[in-house]
């Protein structure tokens, strides 16, 4: 069975590819510009440049690979880039989404979107699929509105609602709140950490079981895969520093109203995960141990 990866570079796409090429899947990895994957080109693995904006380049490897699957994790993630350039973040969230997604329904058989606790607006936390949706940034309405097509397409599909991942990347550096901390620590800086937001941050291995399970059980709809400790990033920075023995001394407790960012972030979200736990087998670690893992 074919599997392609569209953000195939970023944190989630390694370690997807890695679980699928482990369990013998032929894995197309797509990504704008080079590879930066530590993965040799196989029978099972391909790497195609593929700008998803770029609709004849997507339409190109799409037509030409013909994938059964779909993993749809390509985004413009930054919360504040996206206030910042609203065409470029309309244009690859929304518009890219629609061309990916037009292509899946011609050439393959399932498509599973990846999407974000963002499309929430943060007043009440721990979600369930069913709960209303109501984003308060533009990255969380442009992830929504790319839901939205992908719940009118004629594929059978799964989203895939995920919340604060982190991790190793396989090869490369991109900073994850656990990264970010463990850094700046080392190098003796001293950081500020918001308190008054709540997330169920995911180890980025988890989610990718979590996709795993999907395309296995060749399940559709809504799911919420994330880790299953309600924490703040404060808490989160704590145990990063108790764990890798930094100097937690040099955590600055702050609210959200610290930052004048350009995009809101919702104070509460995390997942309530029992719909994946009781159709998927999805059990993630806690937080402590994916922190062991890293």
């Amino acid at each position: 069975m074919k599997v392609l990866i569209t953000g195939a570079n970023g944190l989630l796409g390694q370690h997807m590819i890695k679980l699928l090429l482990d369990r013998n899947y032929e894995v197309v990895a797509t990504s704008r510009g080079e590879s930066r994957l530590p993965f040799q080109p196989s029978a099972n693995y391909t790497y195609r440049e593929m700008d998803i904006t770029n609709s004849l380049e997507t339409f190109a490897v799409m037509s030409n690979e013909k994938p059964d699957i779909v993993v749809h994790a390509a985004a413009m993630t930054q919360v504040d880039d996206c206030e910042l350039r609203p065409q470029h973040c309309e244009r690859i969230n929304v518009q890219g989404t629609s061309q990916v997604l037009t292509d899946a329904e011609t050439f393959s058989s399932h498509f599973i979107y990846i999407s974000t606790d963002f499309v929430f607006d943060g007043e009440q936390g721990n979600y369930a699929e069913e709960d209303d949706t109501k984003p308060i940034s533009l990255y969380g309405f442009t992830k929504l509105q790319a839901e939205s097509m992908v719940q009118t397409s004629t594929i059978p599909f799964a989203i895939v609602r995920t919340c604060l991942v982190y991790g190793n990347l396989l090869q490369g550096t991109r900073s994850n709140i656990v990264s970010w901390v463990r850094e700046n620590l080392e190098q003796g800086k001293t950081i500020k950490v918001v308190s008054d937001q709540l997330r169920t941050p995911t180890y980025v291995e988890d989610l990718a079981k979590g996709i795993l399970l999907i395309i296995e059980k060749k399940a559709t709809g809504i799911y919420h895969i994330s880790g299953k400790d309600w924490l703040t990033p404060y808490d989160i920075a704590l145990k990063t520093a108790a764990k890798f023995n930094l100097d937690a001394g040099k955590i600055v407790k702050v609210d959200a109203a610290t930052f004048k960012q350009p995009g809101r972030r919702p104070l509460k979200t995390g997942f309530i995960i029992e719909k994946a736990r009781k159709e998927l087998g999805f059990e993630p670690m806690s937080f402590d141990e994916g922190l062991e893992l890293m």
